[in-house]
């Protein structure tokens, strides 16, 4: 399949600039993959479009505030160090490494060090990869733990697209946010609110959680001229035992599985096996879904509106169709639907 088939024209005032408030009046697109209708509602009608008995599995990945701002030592210049992914080692330990950017203007060497204003936080230059782009650090706190100084001292990374917003970064968080580690949100659940859970809970619709660390190049467009020829970065996941029971067991009972967002059904199409069970998985998963796709795990996606020629829609392509994901951005256009990270979302049922 040609790259070109998962572009679309989307005018500039359409990118959510700020989240919505509250949190579920967002709009919600319905698709339907058995009549392919699309019908225009608002987030917070959620509990009406599932069923009782479905179980909605969600990603608790909390964006750690990863972009760092330092001088080099000794010379005083400033650099940005913005943290992509753990490497070794446990950051709440006093020494770890990081793959990581780094802004600056003149070259960097191994061995290089970046000093940060009131803290002992120290990011040692390891090894210069630029011909990616990226560098390894090695961040050290003597006698302390460098997961709190980056807490202390970070500021979360916002998108490259959100270019106008000052609010409270706190809302590029869901409000289940819990494991540290992603430098990006997985945003189709940055639309619940805990009456939304609560009302979802009511109707008989449980939650569940896997987590899988969403890196940087979740935003990374695919550049091949053919889909195939794409190579996705793989990203680190985790579903225990006592989820892939939970999951298997309301499958056997009738009820849905309703993945919030790329993140999780990635993980989830991961974890299961042939027969269709949900078996527990730990560790790196670099599964590509393009059309054509055979889903085993998940019945529903909810998801935000994607970028064109991304992973991102070219799962949503496969699991509702190519001509359907189509003609429902273009609804979703020409109705003005709020789009990308902090936009509008998609239920396809």
């Amino acid at each position: 399949m040609r790259t070109d088939d998962l572009d679309y024209n989307l005018p500039e005032e359409l990118i959510a600039q700020s989240p919505a408030t509250p949190r579920d009046s967002s709009k919600l697109l319905v698709c339907s993959r058995s009549d392919s209708t699309t019908t225009p509602r608002v987030f917070r009608d959620l509990p009406d479009l599932l069923n009782p008995g479905d179980l909605l599995v969600a990603n608790p990945a909390k964006v750690m505030p990863a972009r760092l701002f330092g001088y080099k030592y000794p010379t005083g210049a400033k650099i940005e160090v913005f943290l992509l992914q753990q490497i070794t080692d446990d950051p709440a330990l006093g020494k770890c490494r990081f793959k990581s950017l780094m802004r600056r203007r003149k070259r960097l060497t191994e061995g290089d060090r970046v000093c940060f204003p009131e803290s002992r936080l120290i990011a040692e230059v390891i090894e210069c990869r630029e011909d990616i782009g990226e560098n390894i650090v090695e961040l050290t706190v003597p006698d302390g733990d460098v997961e709190s100084e980056i807490e202390r001292i970070g500021r979360i990374p916002l998108p490259p697209y959100i270019t106008d917003y000052d609010g409270d970064l706190g809302r590029y968080q869901t409000i289940y946010a819990s494991v540290p580690g992603s430098v990006a949100a997985p945003t189709a659940g940055l639309h619940f609110t805990p009456d939304l859970i609560q009302r979802l809970h009511e109707r008989g619709i449980e939650r569940a959680e896997i987590h899988l660390r969403v890196g940087w190049g979740t935003f990374s467009p695919i550049r091949s001229e053919n889909l195939e020829d794409h190579n996705l970065h793989a990203e680190t996941g985790e579903l225990t035992s006592d989820t892939a029971d939970r999951i298997n067991e309301v499958r056997r009972n009738g009820g849905r599985i309703v993945a919030v967002g790329t993140t999780v059904t990635r993980l989830l199409e991961t974890s299961v096996d042939p027969s269709g069970v949900i078996r527990p998985f730990k560790g790196p998963t670099d599964l590509y879904i393009t059309p054509g796709y055979s889903f085993k795990a998940v019945d529903v996606l909810l998801t935000n509106f994607h970028l064109p020629k991304t992973s991102l829609l070219a799962l949503v392509s496969a699991f509702l169709g190519v001509d359907e994901t189509r003609r429902a951005y273009e609804y979703a256009v020409k109705e003005k639907f709020r789009f990308y990270s902090f936009g509008d979302a998609m239920l396809v049922v």
